[in-house]
């Protein structure tokens, strides 16, 4: 069978590019050899996990009852009842998926593929495909990394926790970045006592040190212990069946023995099965394809997008470079992919959001900026709501006043986030921002502040 364009997977990347070509009359495979349909993101990743993390979150503002004048005799999590939710909420989105790969737009190949060469796949079934163009969106798997006894232990990974239908009594988890402060979260928060080893000096380090310090502060305050700036040295088994980890942290050798211990340490792209060699494509160290601005491989055949290509693993970002391949492989007109705007998120409590450059890109750039902050503890709705943890910030060039990037760590700051993100885009400026309404009392109400004192320094200048 020949094809003008074939998708290798069909998560949120390959799907998005199967549309896009299909919309502009293009003749289109998709190849997905998964046990299910639907993608990381709605089968493992971020449907399943916010739809826990929510739960946990009504459980914790039950806790806090006496705070807001209420009597709650007992909150405590039923973890299976919360699994049967989790299934549920994540049926309806998986089986519109499937309902969209199998609708007719497409030639749907339940198999894996590796290359022949840079037009030609294999599929497990012994099938051959050949195309005009490729793409390969094949996602991530969880990394394993080279710690002695790390193979020779029962290691759980996100997987494992959001299946969870009873609670192990105390997790180990190894990490700091998003997916290991979004879960120990959850898990301390459903009744877990959670220790956090993880070796970077600080949590979410891709985040600015303000935002980690806040997180820090709320985790040590629900209970978790952290082990920053650590060295891993050995895992093993012990004979009661726990799991020992034994890590060096401020110049001492420490250990903590678990009944769960929770890998957290990151994705790698999932493509050695690919034969990547035959088509010509190169990688980069990290293992993720090596791309052009339009997601072109180093083989002008393919293309790669997703979490096999980076930079960065979000859905948003891999459905753009999706659409982004998919068009330009057609000889279509279509804008290089850029990430000055750039909108990220965690969903810890307090939240962490970010979008567009941060400080350290704005300095790298040469650009001259203003940059203002305001605190969530002096601002009337936050107060009363009592998420006081926090702040906003905002960086804006200040020739002009245009903003450049802005960063929220506090309550619904994924919500927040939007506003400056729509500016970003639109290229608006600290002015133009301040002409608008915010309504009072909001919490959106409190990026007034700092974009008052932008507007001005930006004035003055």
């Amino acid at each position: 069978m020949r094809y003008d364009f074939l998708v290798i997977g069909g998560g949120s990347a390959g799907y998005a590019a199967a549309r896009t070509a299909h919309d502009y009359g293009a003749k289109v495979a998709v190849v997905d050899g998964s046990s299910e349909l639907g993608g990381l993101c709605i089968l493992k990743g971020c449907m399943p996990s916010k739809t826990l993390i929510y739960s946990a979150e009504a459980l914790h503002m039950a806790s806090m009852g006496s705070v807001f004048g209420l009597e709650i005799p007992e909150a405590k999590a039923n973890l299976a009842a919360m699994q049967i939710r989790k299934k549920e909420v994540i049926r309806e989105f998986a089986e519109y998926r499937q309902g969209q790969l199998e609708d007719g737009r497409f030639d749907l190949y339940r198999a894996t593929a590796s290359f022949v060469n840079s037009h030609t796949v294999k599929l497990s079934d012994d099938s051959v495909l050949e195309a005009e163009k490729i793409l390969v969106a094949t996602g991530s798997t969880i990394n394993l990394p080279k710690v002695p006894g790390l193979l020779d232990v029962p290691v759980r990974t996100s997987d494992d926790v959001l299946d969870l239908a009873e609670l192990p009594e105390q997790v180990l988890v190894l990490g700091g970045g998003v997916v290991a402060c979004e879960l120990a979260q959850y898990l301390v928060r459903v009744g877990a006592r959670v220790t956090i080893v993880q070796r970077s000096p600080r949590l979410l380090k891709e985040f600015s040190p303000e935002a980690s310090q806040v997180v820090e502060q709320a985790f040590k305050d629900e209970g978790v212990e952290l082990f920053l700036g650590t060295e891993l040295h050995q895992v093993e088994n012990l004979s009661n069946g726990s799991v020992r980890v034994h890590f060096g942290h401020a110049g001492k050798r420490i250990q903590r023995d678990t009944e769960f211990l929770f890998n957290a340490l990151g994705r790698i792209p999932s493509a050695a099965s690919l034969d990547l060699v035959a088509a010509g494509i190169k990688t980069l160290p990290s293992g993720h394809l090596r791309t052009n601005s339009y997601q072109q491989t180093t083989s002008p055949n393919v293309y790669a997008a997703g979490d096999c290509s980076g930079p960065h693993e979000i859905v948003h970002v891999a459905i753009r470079q999706g659409e982004t391949a998919a068009t330009h492989a057609l000889g279509r007109e279509v804008a290089p992919m850029n990430y000055d705007g750039l909108l990220s998120v965690v969903f810890t409590d307090p939240q962490v959001a970010y979008v567009g450059l941060s400080l350290s890109d704005i300095e790298a750039r040469g650009i001259p900026f203003a940059s203002a902050s305001f605190p969530f503890d002096d601002h009337g709705k936050s107060i009363l709501m009592e998420a006081k943890r926090g702040h906003v910030s905002i960086h804006a060039n200040k020739r002009d006043g245009q903003i450049l990037g802005a960063e929220c760590v506090g309550k619904d700051a994924g919500e927040l986030i939007h506003s400056i993100s729509v500016a970003i885009a639109l290229k608006a400026t600290a002015q133009d921002l301040l002409k608008a309404d915010w309504y009072h009392p909001t919490l959106s109400e409190i990026w007034t502040y700092p974009l008052e004192d932008v507007a001005e320094e930006c004035l003055v200048s």
